[in-house]
């Protein structure tokens, strides 16, 4: 039992390590979910400077609903639009850990993904959207 404890704290650390190698640890979950019918993530993550908020719902009550069993979407705020969330929650520019646990803080209900992409709008800030289903 020590050696499975062992194996499984190696592999958590080298994972870590190798993800804040790829720039990876600058993400954050808003909203997880796993039902009888139905499995929810998403994230926010900075890919170079680019803000993306991306989701992906899949199972048989989307099956239901949008006729396949897998739906996907995504917003993009690139650099030049990100600025102007920094200044909205008053965050110090170029602070991505900090950005992303205020979207994690406000944001974190299922429907998060339409509140931002509300918040967005009412702001005039910039995105670009996508979904695929």
């Amino acid at each position: 039992m020590a050696k499975i404890v062992a194996l499984t704290s190696f592999l958590f650390y080298t994972n870590r390590w190798v993800g804040r190698l790829a720039g990876m640890d600058q993400a954050v979950t808003l909203y997880h979910f796993i039902g009888v019918d139905i499995k929810v993530d998403v994230k926010a993550r900075f890919e170079n400077n680019t803000l993306i908020i991306d989701g992906y719902d899949i199972g048989n009550a989307v099956e239901k609903y949008w006729g396949d069993s897998d739906y996907e979407y995504s917003l993009k705020i690139s650099h030049e639009s990100v600025h102007q969330l920094y200044r909205l929650f008053n965050i110090e520019e170029g602070n991505k850990q900090s950005l992303l646990r205020e979207l994690a803080k406000r944001f974190n209900t299922n429907s998060c993904f339409s509140q931002i992409r509300k918040l967005l709008d009412d702001h005039h800030i910039a995105c670009e959207g996508f979904s695929w289903r």
